[in-house]
């Protein structure tokens, strides 16, 4: 597939000869302006080159390009202009970050030269970027895993809590919901310095030793600094080192930040987190939100009302009993999955999906698996299997 290369000129024979010149190398875009290239950026793009002219009215060269890197960082930028000063080239780099300055007229294999140069730069901050996500969605996964072998208790906590901080982030639409995301399912990996047993104490409600709780007090840090070593996890460090930390600037780490000054994905954290404990303690869903709301300073009021509305959607899920052969992707379990032999093979809160059913068949017949199997069906899916 040819790379997408866009010409921005408010000399429209300019942009026509750009079209019949590189046609057949390249799929062409064109734009008379500044303006325009951004709304085919928007509608068109990802281009891999942008050339654009220095000297257009309403948006010159240098705006247009200052936006354009807003847009779509990755493109690499070209700038045409028929004004050779060093000044002018200067501030076009500096603002615009241009991978090459050529100036007018500009002979058509230097050009070329050019725009083929800019794809293959492009190519390589695509590739680079690729393997980077990769790396680290690996890494996570690492991590994730690692910690349901050591404790999976510790894992539970984590998988149940992630399904409402997705659902409070999303309907207070916060930026980079991947960050937030894994800041839920990381959020216990510090837990690999406390014993399973004392972990199961704490989300009873039950209290814990004096060596116990400062153990435990320590374990969102262990995590921020595990994660500090991997490239891009600065937020989600952050977000995790700061779970205990309250509204009112109360909690730990014991240092002056309260409020606004916390980021959002910990206030989340913090609220989700007080309100698995309250379930496990045999408290309902409702019940559990008018404890948390009658806690006055401890969570942020906008996070709180959001998971109180995120709970009442609950209500278009109904409660089943299921053998695991029963079990479709959709459903969540509303109560762990142990197998004969009294490990977990899924906590509760678990979104049942391809994965976890053939696991489940895996262990059907040796250990075994305790059925049936309670989970939440959505209405919408029950009255079509009815």
């Amino acid at each position: 597939m040819p790379a997408k290369i866009l010409f921005v000129d408010d000399d429209v024979n300019i942009l026509d000869g750009f079209r019949r010149q590189f046609r057949k190398t390249f799929a062409i875009s064109t734009a008379p302006g500044g303006k325009e290239g951004l709304e085919v950026i928007e509608r068109e793009g990802p281009f891999s080159v942008i050339v654009s002219d220095l000297r257009m009215p309403g948006m010159d060269g240098i705006n247009f390009f200052s936006r354009a890197r807003e847009a779509a960082p990755e493109t690499v930028r070209i700038l045409l202009t028929g004004y050779a000063d060093m000044e002018t080239a200067i501030e076009a780099i500096n603002q615009g970050n241009i991978f090459r300055f050529l100036t007018k007229p500009c002979k058509l294999e230097d050009l070329l030269k050019a725009i083929s140069d800019g794809v293959k730069q492009y190519g390589l901050v695509v590739a680079e970027r690729e393997l980077l996500e990769n790396t680290l969605r690996g890494s996570i996964k690492v991590l994730s895993e690692i910690l349901q072998l050591i404790n999976p208790e510790a894992f539970g906590r984590a998988s149940r809590i992630r399904h409402y901080v997705r659902a409070v982030g999303k309907r207070l639409r916060v930026d980079n919901l991947w960050q937030l995301d894994t800041a839920a399912s990381l959020s216990q990996i510090g837990c690999v310095i406390l014993p399973q047993d004392a972990l199961r104490k704490l989300y009873l409600g039950q209290e814990l030793t004096g060596e116990e709780a400062q153990i435990f007090s320590m374990h969102p840090f262990v995590a921020s600094d595990l994660l500090a070593n991997i490239p891009r996890m600065e937020v989600v460090s952050a977000i995790i080192s700061l779970q205990q930390k309250n509204f009112d600037g109360s909690g730990i780490p014991g240092d002056p930040r309260k409020g606004e000054e916390v980021p959002l994905g910990a206030r989340i954290l913090r609220i989700v987190l007080d309100f698995d404990t309250l379930l496990a303690q045999e408290q309902d869903k409702f019940g559990s939100m008018e404890i948390l709301m009658a806690r006055p300073g401890l969570y942020d009021p906008v996070a709180l009302k959001a998971l109180a509305e995120v709970i009442k959607t609950e209500e278009s899920f109904t409660k089943a009993s299921l053998p695991a052969s029963g079990l479709r992707d959709g459903m969540v379990l509303f109560e762990d999955v142990n197998l004969l032999d009294g490990r977990l093979l899924a906590p509760r809160g678990y979104k049942i999906n391809r994965s976890l059913r053939e696991r489940l068949r895996s262990f059907s017949e040796n250990p075994g698996i305790k059925e049936p199997i309670a989970v939440l069906v959505p209405k919408d899916s029950a009255e079509t299997s009815g």
